[in-house]
C-alpha cells in the first residue's frame, strides 16, 4: 500500500485499532507492507477501511520483502514548478513592498502575488490538503492536517508568499523521506544480487545448470576459479583460495580444503572445488544478511517527529482558546461581538504555528549542508539530530580502520644469498594472489628486478613454485614449507612472532629449507588513530567488530587505541553485538561492506565508508563519508550538538514571542499588526537563526 511515514502509520492505527475482530497490526514501513492479524471471516472490511483513509491496499501472497516492494514516484517536476511559483510570489510581493511598481500597479502587484502563491499552492499542496482533510475527519490532527491549517491560515490574512514556502518546504521533506526509503529497498536488491540464480549440480553422473531455489540439501556442487558460490555448504574435493569479505570481512582470502565450510556470495579465487550443499536458498548466509537488513530496518523505531506530536496538543488548544474567547465574553459578559470576534482572530493568527513548521527544516537543511561542504552526505534530519547522544560507536576493521589493501610490512632474510628478494618477486609477480601482489608490488617500489621463472607451477591452497638460475623455488605457505623439509624451530619462532602481530607470513624456500620470511598485513590508516583519539574526548567509547582472525583485530586495536576488540564474527554476530551496544545507549556502526550492511541498520546511525565502499553499505547507512576519513565522524557528532542547539534556540524563540502576544491579547493590548508581527517576525526570527547551522 501507499505507506511511506510514521504519520500514515498513526492514522492507519487510529483507523483499525478499535476495529472489531483486529486483533494485532504489525507494520513493515520499508517493506510498505501492514500484517493484520484478525477473526473476521475475511479480510473485506479491513480493506474498506483502508480504502476510506486513501491507503489503496493490495493483497500480497508471499512473505513480505522490501526487495519485491512497489517503486516511489515522486512528481519532482511538479514540486519543482510549484517552488518556482512560490518564489516568484515572494519577488513580486518585496517588489511591491519597497514600492518598485508604479502606484497604479501596485493593486495588480499584490494580487499577481497573490495568484503565484495559490497556483503554487493548489499544484504542490492538494495532496497534502486531502491527507489533512482525511486524518481530520478521522479524529488525528497529524502533520497534514497542521500543515493544512498552517497554509490556510497563512492564505487567510493574505500571507501568500509565506503559505506557498511552507507548503512547498513540507512536501519537499516528504519527498526526501519517500526517497530515503526508496533507496533502502535499492540496498536490499543489491544484496540479492549478490548470490548467483544458479549452481552447477552433479545429477545423474552429470553436471547440469540448475536454479538455486530448486537445490536440495546435501546436493554436489561445483564451483570454478572466479565463480560465486551459491549456496552455504561443506568442501569435499579440491583446494583453493576463497574471498570471504563479502560476508565475513576478512581482509585476505581463505585457503579452503576439504572439510571447511563456504558461504554463499563468496568468491572462489584459484581452485575448482567441489561441495555438499548445506542450506537451501533461503536459509543460506547472503539470505540471512537480507532478513537481518529487513529486520533491523523494521525494528527501527519510528520518532515521531516533534512538530507532529506538539500539533497534537497545541492546535486543538489554540482552537479552543479562539473559539471561547470569540463566544463566551459576549454571552456570558455582554461583550461586544465584533470586537471579541477579532479578539478571536488575532489570537488565531498568533497562534499559527509558521515559525515552528519552518524552523526545523531549515535547520536541518542548513545542518546537512555544512556537512556535505565537509564531505559528509547525511540521508535525513532524524540522524543529523540523533548524532549528539552517541555513546558507543562500533567499527569494521578493513577498509575502515585499515586500508584495506595488504601490503609487505616485513623482510626477514634467513640465509646470506643477495637473490633472495629478487627470487621471491620472481615469484610473486607470476601470481595473482593478493599477498603475492603485496610482495611483488613492494620489490618494485623498492627497485627490484624480479627473477625469470620457467615452469612455473601454482599450488592451490599452498602457494607456488618455479625453477629460476637453474634451481627450483617456491613462494608458499607453512604448509608448503613442511611438505618440502621440517622448519627449524627457531624460523618457526620468528612465524609465530610475526602471525601474533596479525600478518600473513609467505615462506621462500628450495630443497635446502627456507630461506626468507615476508610479511604481509593490512595497515593502519594514520587518519584512524587521530579520529580513535578525537571520539575519546567526545566521550565516545570505540568497539571493533571484524570478521578477521583474533590475532590480526588485537594489533590493530592495540596501533589504534580502541577500548574493546570484538573477532571472528559473521554479519549475525556483528548484529547482535551493535543490539548488545546500543542496550547500553545510542550506538554507531561504521563499515564499507555487504557484511556490514545489518549491523549497519540495527545501529542508531550507520556509518559508510562511501569511496571504497559496496553499494549495499552506502545505502544502508544513514550517513556516508565521501573520502573514507574517519575523522570526519568527531566533525559531524560537533555538528549535530550545534544544529540541536539551534533546534533548542528556535522552539523556545518560537513559543516565548507567541507566549508575550497571547499575553498582551488577553490583556486586551493585542492588536492585529501585533499578531502578523508576532507570526511573521517570529518566523524571520528562527530562520534567521536556523542559517547560523551553515557555519557550524
Amino acid at each position: 500500500m501507499n505507506m511511506d511515514c510514521p504519520a500514515e502509520e498513526a492514522l492507519i492505527r487510529k483507523k483499525l485499532d478499535g476495529m472489531p475482530g483486529v486483533e494485532e497490526l504489525e507494520f513493515h514501513l520499508m517493506q510498505r507492507v501492514l500484517v493484520v492479524r484478525h477473526s473476521l471471516p475475511g479480510p473485506e472490511p479491513i480493506e474498506e477501511a483502508l480504502r476510506a483513509i486513501d491507503m489503496a491496499p493490495e493483497a500480497l501472497d508471499a512473505a513480505p520483502s522490501a526487495a519485491t516492494a512497489p517503486t516511489t514516484v515522486i512528481p519532482w517536476r511538479k514540486l519543482g514548478i510549484a517552488a518556482l511559483f512560490a518564489a516568484a510570489s515572494e519577488v513580486v510581493e518585496l517588489c511591491g513592498s519597497w514600492r518598485v511598481f508604479p502606484p497604479e500597479l501596485e493593486n495588480g502587484a499584490l494580487w499577481l502575488s497573490a495568484l503565484l502563491a495559490l497556483l503554487s499552492v493548489v499544484l504542490g499542496g492538494l495532496g497534502t490538503y486531502k491527507k489533512g482533510w482525511i486524518a481530520v475527519s478521522n479524529g488525528n490532527l497529524n502533520m497534514n492536517a497542521l500543515m493544512s491549517v498552517a497554509v490556510t491560515g497563512a492564505l487567510l490574512i493574505g500571507h501568500y508568499p509565506e503559505a506557498a514556502m511552507v507548503m512547498v518546504l513540507f512536501n519537499l521533506s516528504e519527498a526526501i523521506e519517500a526517497k530515503s526509503l526508496e533507496r533502502a529497498r535499492d540496498a536490499i536488491r543489491t544484496l540479492m544480487n549478490l548470490a548467483p540464480e544458479t549452481a552447477t549440480v552433479e545429477r545423474n553422473g552429470r553436471w547440469e545448470s540448475v536454479p538455486i531455489h530448486d537445490v536440495p540439501v546435501g546436493s554436489r556442487i561445483r564451483v570454478r576459479p572466479g565463480e560465486r558460490i551459491a549456496l552455504d555448504g561443506q568442501v569435499i574435493d579440491g583446494h583453493s583460495a576463497v574471498d570471504q569479505s563479502p560476508i565475513t570481512g576478512e581482509s585476505m582470502p581463505v585457503s579452503k580444503d576439504p572439510g571447511d565450510p563456504l558461504y554463499a556470495g563468496s568468491i572462489n579465487q584459484s581452485g575448482e572445488l567441489e561441495y555438499t550443499s548445506g542450506a537451501l536458498a533461503d536459509d543460506s548466509t547472503i539470505a540471512r544478511i537480507i532478513r537481518a537488513v529487513e529486520d533491523a530496518q523494521a525494528s527501527r523505531a519510528p520518532t515521531q517527529r516533534f512538530v507532529d506530536s506538539f500539533a497534537r496538543y497545541y492546535t486543538p488548544a489554540i482552537f479552543a482558546a479562539a473559539l471561547l474567547t470569540a463566544v463566551v465574553p459576549p454571552l456570558v459578559f455582554n461583550g461586544v461581538w465584533l470586537d471579541w470576534l477579532y479578539t478571536a482572530l488575532v489570537l488565531l493568527v498568533i497562534g499559527c504555528p509558521c515559525a515552528l513548521v519552518i524552523s526545523t527544516p531549515v535547520t536541518i537543511v542548513s545542518g546537512m549542508a555544512a556537512a556535505a561542504r565537509q564531505g559528509i552526505l547525511v540521508k535525513g534530519g532524524l540522524f543529523l539530530e540523533q548524532g549528539r547522544r552517541l555513546r558507543s560507536l562500533a567499527l569494521d576493521k578493513t577498509g575502515t580502520i585499515t586500508h584495506g589493501k595488504p601490503r609487505q610490512t616485513d623482510f626477514l632474510p634467513l640465509s646470506d644469498d643477495p637473490r633472495l628478494r629478487s627470487l621471491a618477486a620472481g615469484l610473486a609477480s607470476r601470481s595473482d594472489h593478493p599477498v603475492s601482489d603485496a610482495i611483488a608490488r613492494q620489490a618494485a617500489l623498492d627497485g627490484i628486478s624480479p627473477a625469470h621463472v620457467t615452469d612455473f607451477t601454482a599450488h592451490p591452497g599452498q602457494g607456488v613454485s618455479g625453477v629460476m638460475d637453474g634451481q627450483r623455488w617456491a613462494l608458499g605457505n607453512r604448509r608448503m614449507a613442511e611438505s618440502i623439509a621440517p622448519i627449524p624451530a627457531e624460523t618457526e619462532a620468528r612465524i609465530r612472532e610475526l602471525e601474533s602481530r596479525g600478518e600473513s607470513v609467505a615462506l621462500l624456500m628450495n630443497d635446502h629449507g627456507v630461506h626468507a620470511l615476508l610479511a604481509v598485513a593490512d595497515t593502519i590508516k594514520e587518519s584512524s588513530v587521530a579520529a580513535l583519539n578525537d571520539l575519546r574526548s567526545l566521550g565516545i567509547r570505540t568497539v571493533m567488530l571484524t570478521g578477521d582472525n583474533a590475532h590480526a583485530a588485537r594489533a590493530i586495536a592495540r596501533q589504534a587505541g580502541m577500548d574493546d576488540v570484538r573477532a571472528e564474527l559473521l554479519p549475525g554476530d556483528k548484529l547482535h553485538a551493535v543490539e548488545k551496544l546500543g542496550a547500553q545507549g545510542p550506538v554507531g556502526m561504521v563499515g564499507d561492506g555487504i557484511n556490514d550492511a545489518p549491523a549497519l541498520a540495527r545501529a542508531d546511525i550507520g556509518f559508510a565508508m562511501a569511496a571504497a565502499g559496496t553499494d549495499a553499505a552506502m545505502e544502508t547507512a544513514d550517513v556516508a563519508l565521501m573520502d573514507d576519513d574517519l575523522r570526519k565522524i568527531p566533525r559531524f557528532i560537533r555538528l549535530s550538538r550545534a544544529v540541536h542547539t539551534i533546534l533548542v534556540q528556535n522552539i523556545s524563540l518560537a513559543l516565548g514571542v507567541k507566549a508575550v502576544f497571547l499575553a498582551l491579547t488577553f490583556m486586551g493590548l493585542g492588536t492585529m499588526w501585533m499578531a502578523v508581527f508576532a507570526d511573521v517576525g517570529a518566523t524571520l526570527l528562527v530562520i534567521a537563526n536556523s542559517l547560523r547551522a551553515l557555519r557550524a
